[in-house]
């Protein structure tokens, strides 16, 4: 904003909150005219960065882990580490680097603020108490879920065709348990805990930074597991465990009925390159609108005696956040795979058969446990705004992404969601967050986001050397789009977040409201015309019958 919009807008009243890092927006909306953009700088450091749905399917809950001892690689005891079958580590160093530019690019400085009008601070308000789920919603929808799972587990606990799903635990997972679930509570993931036999080899993936890994046993096994390994009896297939997954979900959904019989379930068509079974809840009479999705996700459990690979151990930067000791306690909690394949065509063998990292339990807990302070949003004690300004960010992301669906089909809510853990770890004090700051907390969260944007960087907030916003997964075509795109609202005020205004009155008047209006005067003289002329004609039609009985009685 330049000095002169300032001196206008110096008599209102106003809130202040941070700009982003781009210093003065820039006038160009989203259009056609996103592709000549050049403003985006090219991204240096390409990797893998899209979820496939809202977390990735890295949204899930875990139990605590055991601590761990000093084996960090992954490999079994004794065995000698080679270039084939040693976990990649990565230079620590190179990684140590990458963090002092994400806060360096993020609008962190109190003294960077625009004015915003106190109309566009009430509208956030109150476009966030309107994003709050209804209780009665929530109540039907958690029974009909639960209600699935219990008896998923039942069936997988008494079929004998695979044994190896016999052990399955439930992870409940997503938005909604997150509570960062807006609008309706219509999805769910239920992740399916699968238990290893014995300690996991992992192998990182080139080109993926991290995110890809093939995934194999220390040791032979004559245990359940073996019908899903590869040939040469260790490495385990994730399409063997996924394409199972879906035959016996779709076993279970066809002799499965709902407590009310207006609605059933059914199985959608399997994805290439989704790690889940995805179930969806129709109407008997309705049968093509979706109430509910649920997503079964399998995950295998890298046992608690081995820690996380070591790309993801300079991550989860909560430090000045939620204290040292809080991470010690995280990290050494267990990690999940999920039989994810990159996206992407002319995959390789191992490509096909790799498994992505989760970290969603850990994203859970600490989005659950948010505060600087250990009692924050607890009862009785003080709130903060994090999670209404997060719900914000969700629905923005899903606005831009309906009005553009070609143009942001990269976009996912898991990219607005690693901002926010970003924004977190550097706006650490609880008093930033006061509930009264709502819009001054959600302009710079926004404004987090278009920064990451600028740069197109973003880097995994557990594996820093991943980046989201790189190319291919996240071409450059949709960056500058989204880097505009995002421009455009915060210059013109969120037209996505605040309602339009109310439609005009119609122009034509009732003959009951006819006055000497000269809007209205027309249409009620016209009426009064036509109404007249109506009544002649029955008049004359009325005589001109008299007339002929009276000539036919006179004859």
């Amino acid at each position: 904003m330049n000095n002169t919009t300032r001196r206008r807008s110096s008599s209102r009243r106003q809130t202040l909150v941070p700009s982003t890092p781009s210093g003065e927006p820039k006038t160009t909306p989203p259009s056609k005219a996103f592709a000549r953009n050049q403003s985006t700088p090219v991204d240096h450091h390409p990797s893998l960065g899209s979820e496939a749905e809202e977390g990735g399917y890295l949204d899930s809950y875990g139990d605590r882990g055991s601590p761990v001892d000093d084996s960090q690689t992954g490999m079994c005891p004794g065995q000698e580490t080679d270039e084939d079958s040693s976990t990649p580590t990565t230079d620590p160093s190179s990684l140590s680097r990458q963090r002092p530019n994400l806060k360096a690019q993020d609008p962190i400085s109190g003294d960077e603020l625009v004015p915003v009008s106190q109309e566009l601070a009430h509208w956030i308000t109150l476009q966030a108490k309107e994003l709050k789920l209804r209780q009665s919603d929530r109540q039907w929808a958690v029974d009909l879920v639960n209600h699935l799972q219990n008896s998923l587990l039942e069936f997988l606990k008494k079929s004998d065709e695979h044994p190896y799903f016999q052990s399955v635990t439930v992870l409940n997972s997503g938005s909604y348990y997150e509570m960062v679930k807006i609008h309706n509570p219509n999805e769910f993931d239920m992740m399916l805990k699968l238990q290893s036999p014995s300690r996991l080899k992992w192998t990182e993936l080139d080109q993926y930074h991290g995110l890809f890994y093939k995934v194999a046993l220390c040791r032979t096994t004559r245990s359940h597991i073996r019908s899903f390994l590869l040939e040469d009896g260790l490495t385990i297939s994730a399409s063997k465990i996924i394409s199972e997954m879906h035959r016996l979900v779709r076993k279970f959904i066809s002799t499965y009925k709902v407590p009310d019989r207006r609605w059933y379930w059914i199985v959608n068509r399997k994805r290439p390159n989704s790690p889940a079974v995805t179930l969806s809840l129709l109407g008997v009479n309705n049968g093509k609108e979706e109430l509910i999705s649920v997503d079964v996700v399998p995950a295998l459990e890298v046992p608690s005696s081995q820690s996380w690979p070591q790309s993801a151990r300079d991550g989860l930067d909560v430090d000045n956040w939620l204290g040292k000791k809080t991470r010690c306690a995280l990290t050494h909690q267990t990690c999940f795979f999920v039989p994810k394949r990159p996206p992407g065509r002319n995959l390789g063998e191992a490509a096909k058969e790799c498994w992505r990292i989760s970290f969603s339990h850990i994203e859970k807990e600490i989005i659950k446990y948010h505060g600087n302070k250990k009692t924050c949003c607890e009862s009785g004690a003080p709130k903060c705004c994090r999670k209404k300004s997060f719900k914000l960010l969700k629905c923005l992301i899903e606005g831009l992404k309906q009005r553009y669906p070609k143009e942001l089909d990269a976009l996912c809510s898991y990219h607005g969601k690693t901002a926010f853990l970003h924004t977190l770890s550097i706006r650490a004090q609880d008093t930033l967050w006061s509930p009264e700051q709502l819009p001054v907390c959600f302009m710079y969260l926004l404004g987090a986001l278009e920064g990451h944007a600028r740069s197109g960087h973003l880097p995994h907030f557990f594996i820093p050397s991943a980046n989201l916003f790189a190319a291919p997964t996240f071409p450059r075509k949709t960056l500058v789009f989204l880097t505009n795109a995002l421009e455009e609202q915060r210059r013109l005020g969120l037209p996505l977040l605040v309602p339009p205004s109310p439609a005009p009155p119609l122009a034509v008047q009732s003959p009951s409201n006819c006055q000497p209006r000269p809007d209205a005067a027309q249409p009620c003289v016209s009426l009064f015309f036509h109404s007249n002329v109506y009544m002649f004609k029955i008049t004359a039609l009325i005589v001109f019958l008299c007339l002929v009985v009276c000539c036919f009685l006179l004859r």
